[in-house]
């Protein structure tokens, strides 16, 4: 079991606690009615699946009921941060590799995850709140 930090509430409280609801940041289309099937169906079903930084939806279920932002590391499952709804992230895959600087870390579009960062640029990563 491990805690995660809630940023309404102000404390770090029990897992169970928590429900992810998906990633984060996906922008609804602008003009529903103009998007075509396959623009529609690609914003309602496909997500991002990366190895590395991503950024995800939780719902604080059992306590303040509000939902946030956590950025996690999904092959080693450490939480790098948590934020608020509408603010935006201070780690990202970009940042990561801009500090690692190597050339085995691939980023995707906007930084928002990445292929071959290595765990030693995750647990060295400023803000980090576990």
């Amino acid at each position: 079991m491990f805690n995660i930090y809630c940023p309404y509430c102000e404390e770090h409280r029990e897992e169970e606690e928590f429900h992810p609801k998906g990633q984060a940041h996906i922008q609804r289309p602008t003009d529903p009615d103009a998007c075509s099937d396959k623009a529609w169906g690609d914003y309602l079903f496909f997500r991002d699946n990366p190895r590395g930084i991503h950024h995800e939806l939780w719902v604080h279920a059992v306590g303040c009921r509000k939902f946030f932002n956590i950025t996690r590391h999904t092959v080693s499952y450490a939480i790098l941060e948590t934020y608020k709804m509408g603010e935006q992230p201070t780690i990202t895959a970009e940042s990561l590799a801009s500090e690692e600087k190597q050339g085995d870390v691939q980023v995707a579009d906007g930084g928002l995850q990445t292929v071959g960062a290595s765990d030693n640029s995750v647990s060295e990563s400023k803000g980090a709140k576990v």
